[in-house]
């Protein structure tokens, strides 16, 4: 005998799937991809913000260098309203949407409300500080070493 074989219940009836068991694996699928959605969201918005803030570590260690092979004070700047930073001889840097940054530096390097500054010196020392981005509840705060100028980046999210 060839052909297809078919598997008969006891009431005589092809074996399957009712539309209710259908409908709850669809169901099930759903709820699974909505949670990977989720999870790869909040991932990228991790990935974000580690990225800036090694783009900012890199652009104050380059600020501090200029400093250092020029033999004169070097600034940078941030922009706590405008969400940007820039060097003093750079182009201005703005943040990705959702995105917000703070600085923390010496009074005298407060220029008003919103700008804050961190000068560097021709020996590579600066006046210290540290700059933090924030997106929802990731944060990574950027610190200057007033004594030797030297940039560090910290994930200060899971520290709260």
């Amino acid at each position: 005998m060839s052909g297809p074989a078919r598997c008969i219940r006891a009431g005589g009836h092809p074996r399957g799937f009712t539309l209710l068991e259908m409908l709850a694996v669809i169901l099930l699928i759903g709820i699974a991809a909505a949670a990977v959605a989720v999870s790869v969201t909040q991932g990228l918005a991790s990935a974000r913000v580690a990225a800036a803030s090694g783009e900012l570590a890199a652009a104050l260690r380059a600020t501090r260098t200029q400093a250092i092979v020029h033999g004169n004070e070097h600034t940078f700047a941030v922009d706590t309203r405008a969400n940007t930073y820039r060097a003093d001889d750079g182009k201005t840097v703005r943040l990705p949407s959702g995105m917000r940054i703070g600085i923390t530096s010496a009074k005298e390097d407060q220029v008003n409300a919103t700008t804050g500054r961190i000068r560097f010196f021709p020996d590579g020392s600066s006046t210290g500080g540290h700059i933090t981005l924030q997106r929802n509840q990731r944060q990574w705060r950027v610190s200057v070493s007033w004594l030797t100028g030297a940039v560090s980046v910290a994930d200060v999210s899971s520290h709260r």
